[in-house]
């Protein structure tokens, strides 16, 4: 690992981040596409996304997560609970609320829509060696981590009222 710091980015470095962006809007338009092939909005998708990485949270925890306000997510788990995504369940530790809980895994078209890219990416992990999957894969842990602590900056930050024209 290099322990080389500059004030101004290498040419290496700055093409990295490209590719990294680039990822993410590759990453953005998949989950649109997938939403769509499965008769969703982009944030009802989105929110199935993170109830699978975080597992059964309330109402209130979706809604910081995403961004949205309390009375949409209501309206969005209403509609994932309609269609067999979610399901609502009393907490075990705090009978007073009540988490949402995926259960969209056994779902024949939610596996049909992933397995051709859970194939391809298992296909491309085989590529690389045990010790090189483990820097990608604690590489990818802290990128999540920066992009989740700029999320929360973004989320904090006083919002513009409207864009210049």
């Amino acid at each position: 690992m290099s322990s080389e710091r500059n004030d101004q980015p290498t040419a290496e470095q700055e093409q990295f981040t490209l590719r990294m962006r680039s990822l993410g809007t590759r990453t953005v338009l998949y989950q649109q596409y997938v939403a769509s092939s499965l008769g969703l909005y982009n944030n009802d998708y989105l929110s199935i996304d993170i109830l699978h990485e975080k597992g059964p949270i309330t109402a209130g925890e979706l809604s910081k997560l995403t961004g949205l306000a309390t009375g949409s997510v209501t309206a969005l788990i209403d509609r994932l609970e309609k269609n067999g995504f979610v399901r609502r369940q009393t907490d075990p530790k705090d009978r007073r609320k009540v988490i949402i809980v995926p259960q969209y895994e056994d779902k024949e078209e939610v596996s049909e829509t992933y397995d051709p890219l859970h194939a391809k990416m298992v296909e491309l992990a085989a590529s690389y060696t045990a010790e090189e999957l483990k820097l990608i894969t604690e590489f990818l842990g802290k990128a999540s981590d920066v992009i989740e602590e700029q999320i929360y900056s973004l989320s904090a930050a006083p919002k513009c009222k409207s864009l210049p024209k």
